[in-house]
C-alpha cells in the first residue's frame, strides 16, 4: 500500500519559517519525481515545487526565492523548507509522486495545514 505523510505545518507569523516533510512508503522512491502543490480556500490545487530523481528543481513563480524543495532518499522523504512566509501562502500543502512516462504511477499524501497570521 503507498502511502505519503506530510508533516510539518502550522501556524507561522509573516516573515518566518516552517519545513514541511513527505515521508513515502510503499514506493521505490529514488525512482520517483516529487512535488509540493498547495490549494488556498476557494482556489485551484497550485504547484509550489518540483524535483526529479537527479535533484533539478523548479518552482512557482510566487514562491521562487523564498521556498526550497529538497529529497532524502535514503530516508524516502521530500522536504519543502519555506522562508519570509506571506499571509498569501496560507493553504494545505500536498505531496505529490509521479513515475515519469507512466499512466497511474501518480499518488498524493492527504494535505498538511499552513496557516501563516498574526
Amino acid at each position: 500500500q503507498v502511502q505519503l505523510v506530510e508533516s510539518g505545518g502550522g501556524l507561522v507569523q509573516p516573515g518566518g519559517s516552517l519545513r514541511l516533510s513527505c515521508t513515502a512508503s510503499g514506493i521505490a522512491f529514488y525512482i520517483y519525481g516529487m512535488a509540493w502543490h498547495r490549494q488556498a480556500p476557494g482556489k485551484q490545487r497550485e504547484l509550489v515545487a518540483t524535483i526529479t530523481t537527479g535533484g533539478a528543481t523548479d518552482y512557482g513563480d510566487s514562491v521562487k526565492g523564498r521556498f526550497t524543495i529538497s529529497r532524502d532518499n535514503a530516508k524516502n522523504t521530500v522536504y519543502l523548507q519555506m522562508n519570509s512566509l506571506k499571509p498569501e501562502d496560507t493553504a494545505v500543502y500536498y505531496c505529490h509522486a509521479s513515475l515519469e512516462g507512466y499512466v497511474g504511477y501518480d499518488y498524493w499524501g492527504q494535505g498538511t495545514q499552513v496557516t501563516v497570521s498574526s
